[in-house]
């Protein structure tokens, strides 16, 4: 239950390889994926993810970025020693002594869903904030009504159960299963995506860490966090979308002057895994965009 993946068996394929090593810092033990040179790039996964998700982004992005990205604590191939990095800020932390310890000083961070929240945390945490953030379908927001208190209270009965963690592996193993719950979010199931959440799913320790992410999650704090960070907040959304509503980022953009929103037609959930070409593209001009903004200002 307390390990994680098996670089040795489940590395073999695994999406963009050639760019992985592992980084002890802080209380965890790092998979980390680097390629690229320019720009400097942090690519955040949302929960129950991992590097995977990245796998046609981080090759587009890395041909004009220094890009880098990471198993989240308790996801995948990433080791975390403590529970407590299961929160919004103990994620945030974990990232900010990664990247202390790598010397990676990231010019523009995106995340995806959760990977979102924390991106925000992360820099409204920084000496030196980055230049922009980009949030794929961002997860700001708790779930409305009893959904957000009977989600975290399920997610904490499971991390507390090993039978249910196992119970939930098991059933995972149906790979059709896992296709359902990934159409189910929007998008369409697709190689090799869907092939490796399948085996991430009927692993016991990425379980419990998605749960134990879930049981922690508070974003309560989030409009306090995108004004610390004090940097561009561009939120790119799937008009299919069907775990994270739009319109979230609709109404925080006309609240927040330094927030704008960037809507996709025809993407789910899960935008950058079905048409990562596309969603590079629209990265690339938001960092350029905002960079042009910024020399401008200094000028």
């Amino acid at each position: 239950m307390t390990r994680s993946l098996d670089w040795l068996k489940e590395g073999p394929g695994w999406p963009n390889r050639a760019f992985s090593r592992f980084v002890d810092a802080g209380s965890c033990r790092w998979h980390v994926q680097q390629a690229g040179a320019g720009p400097k790039v942090l690519l955040i996964h949302g929960t129950g993810a991992s590097t995977h998700s990245w796998a046609g982004l981080f090759p587009a992005l890395a041909g004009s970025c220094d890009v880098l990205a990471a198993d989240l604590p308790g996801h995948a191939f990433t080791r975390s020693a403590s529970p407590a990095n299961s929160s919004l800020p103990g994620m945030a932390a974990s990232l900010k002594e990664l990247l202390s310890h790598t010397g990676f000083h990231p010019d523009h961070i995106v995340g995806h869903s959760a990977g979102a929240a924390i991106a925000i945390r992360l820099a409204a945490t920084m000496n030196r904030p980055p230049r922009a953030i980009v949030g794929l379908n961002g997860a700001l927001r708790p779930l409305p009504g009893i959904a957000g208190l009977a989600g975290p209270m399920i997610a904490k009965a499971v991390t507390i159960s090993p039978l249910m963690v196992s119970a939930i592996s098991r059933s995972a193993r149906d790979q059709e299963r896992v296709a359902r719950l990934i159409r189910s979010t929007g998008s369409e199931p697709s190689s090799p995506y869907l092939e490796i959440y399948t085996r991430l799913f009927a692993s016991p320790y990425h379980v419990r860490g998605a749960m134990r992410m879930m049981a922690n999650w508070d974003v309560s704090r989030i409009e306090s966090d995108i004004d610390r960070a004090n940097c561009p907040l561009v939120l790119i959304t799937g008009d299919r979308d069907h775990a994270v509503s739009p319109t979230e980022a609709v109404a925080l953009a006309r609240r927040a002057s330094n927030v704008q929103h960037v809507p996709l037609r025809g993407l789910g959930h899960l935008a950058h895994e079905e048409d990562p070409e596309l969603l590079a593209a629209k990265i690339l001009a938001v960092l350029e965009s905002c960079d042009s903004k910024r020399m401008k200002a200094h000028v």
